[in-house]
C-alpha cells in the first residue's frame, strides 16, 4: 500500500436508510402513492407507489452483510464460495450507517478527510414511482428533509450528503434546489436517466430543463449522477426487476449487469449530444458508481459523432466531454487505463463503503494506485474532489 503524505477524501460512501426515511415528512394526502411499510410472511417491505420494491432483501438494514462482503467474489477469488454464502456472515446494524457523530468518528479511523455521501434505496426508488410526477415530487421532497434532518448536507465540513433531485416536474425540481443551496448543499444527486413526467419522456439536456440547469451553472455546485435503477431493460434476456440481492438461485453472469453502465453512457452522450454544457459552460458533473469500462466505445461514438456532424457543435465533443465530466471507476476497473482516456485531473476516487459490493475499508483502494507517481495518485485521491465540493466562484 503506497505511503501518504496528504488526506484521501472518499467520493463514494452510503447511509443505510432510516425506517421513517420517506414518511418522516411525507405529505400525508399523498403517503399511499409514495414510500409505505408492509409486513409479509414475517418479513418486513416497501411497497412503493402501490409495488412491492424487492431492490434489497431487508429494507430494513438490520441485521446487515458486512462491509465489502463480496469484495473476493468480484475480484475473482471467492475460493468457489456463491455470493449467497459469502452474505450469510451478518451483523446488527452499525451505528456508523445512521449517525452522523458516530460516521464522523469512524472516518478518523478509516484515515479519511471527509467523503460524499449517497443513498442506498433513494436511487432506487424513481423509477417505480416515475408514473405518478406528484408523488416523485413529494417522495423526494420528504427524502430530503429527513436527509438534511439526520445528515446535513456538510456536517462538520466532513460528511457532505447529496440530497436527491428529479427533474419530472421543472418548477419543482428548481424550488427543490433552491431549498437544499440554502441549506448549503455542495452537490446534488440523480439518476441516469431519461426524466419521465406527463405522458412522456424527456432529455435530461432539453431546454424545458434550463432553467434549473442555470441554477445549477449559477450556484457552481456540482450534480453526480449515481448508479440505481435507471429502468434500463435487458430485452428479454434477463429479468428486468432491480435487485441488489446477490443471494438468490441462480445468481451468475447476466447482460442485466451491463445496465448500469450503459444507463451512464447514454446520459452522458446525451448531454453532449443536446449540447447542454455549450448554454452552461459552468456545469461539471461527475459519475459516481457507474464504472468506466463504457468509455473506449464512448470515446469512438463521439469521435464519430463529430466528424458526421460537422457544424453541429461549437467544440470537439469528446473535449466537451473531458472538459465537464469526472469520472469514478468501479474499484476493480484498470484505473491506469481510465486515467489514459480521462486524464489524471478527471479521475476520482470512491470505495462504495459500506456497501457489500465495495471495498472492506475505504484506503484498501490504494493498492490499485500502485506505480502511479505521487502527483496522480493526490488528484485522484483528494485534490479532484475537493475540488469539485468547493462551489465555483
Amino acid at each position: 500500500m503506497p505511503n501518504l503524505d496528504h488526506p484521501v477524501f472518499d467520493a463514494d460512501n452510503h447511509y443505510y436508510e432510516a425506517p421513517d426515511t420517506f414518511t418522516r415528512h411525507m405529505d400525508p394526502k399523498l403517503a399511499s402513492r409514495g414510500v409505505q411499510w408492509a409486513e409479509m410472511n414475517g418479513r418486513h417491505h416497501h411497497i412503493v407507489g402501490g409495488r412491492i420494491s424487492r431492490a434489497v432483501t431487508n429494507p430494513t438494514f438490520d441485521p446487515i452483510a458486512k462491509p465489502g462482503a463480496l469484495f473476493d467474489f468480484v475480484r475473482g477469488r471467492g475460493e468457489g464460495k456463491s455470493a449467497k454464502e459469502l452474505l450469510r456472515d451478518h451483523e446488527p446494524i452499525r451505528s456508523e450507517y445512521r449517525n452522523r457523530d458516530a460516521r464522523v468518528a469512524c472516518l478518523k479511523e478509516q484515515g479519511l478527510e471527509g467523503i460524499w455521501l449517497f443513498p442506498t434505496l433513494g436511487v432506487l426508488y424513481e423509477e417505480l414511482l416515475k408514473g405518478d410526477t406528484e408523488a416523485t415530487v413529494a417522495t423526494f421532497r420528504a427524502f430530503n428533509r429527513w436527509l438534511e434532518e439526520d445528515w446535513g448536507f456538510a456536517y462538520q465540513e466532513k460528511i457532505f450528503a447529496a440530497p436527491y433531485l428529479s427533474l419530472a416536474d421543472p418548477d419543482a425540481a428548481i424550488a427543490e434546489l433552491e431549498w437544499v443551496l440554502q441549506r448549503g448543499a455542495r452537490l446534488i444527486c440523480m439518476r441516469p436517466a431519461a426524466v419521465f413526467g406527463g405522458e412522456r419522456s424527456w432529455s435530461p439536456a432539453h431546454p424545458r430543463f434550463d432553467g434549473f440547469w442555470a441554477r445549477v451553472a449559477e450556484a457552481g455546485i456540482t450534480t453526480v449522477i449515481h448508479a440505481g435503477d435507471s429502468g434500463y431493460s435487458s430485452q428479454g434476456y434477463a429479468n428486468d426487476a432491480f435487485s441488489a440481492d446477490f443471494s438468490g438461485q441462480g445468481f451468475g453472469p447476466s447482460v442485466r449487469a451491463w445496465g448500469m453502465e450503459r444507463a451512464a453512457q447514454d446520459f452522458l452522450a446525451t448531454l453532449i449530444f443536446d449540447r447542454l454544457f455549450e448554454r452552461f459552460p459552468r456545469l461539471r458533473v461527475a459519475s459516481v458508481e457507474n464504472g468506466s469500462g463504457f468509455l473506449p466505445d464512448l470515446f469512438r461514438k463521439l469521435q464519430s459523432a463529430s466528424k458526421k456532424s460537422r457544424g453541429y457543435f461549437k467544440e470537439d465533443p469528446l473535449e466537451i466531454f473531458k472538459h465537464h465530466v469526472w469520472i469514478n471507476p468501479f474499484w476493480e476497473d484498470d484505473v491506469h487505463e481510465i486515467l489514459r482516456f480521462m486524464g489524471p485531473e478527471r479521475v476520482i476516487f470512491g470505495s462504495d463503503w459500506p456497501h457489500i459490493e465495495g471495498m472492506p475499508a475505504p484506503l484498501d483502494y490504494l493498492t490499485e494506485l500502485e506505480g502511479l507517481d505521487g502527483e496522480t495518485v493526490r488528484r485522484v485521491v483528494l485534490d479532484n474532489v475537493r475540488s469539485l465540493n468547493t462551489p465555483l466562484g
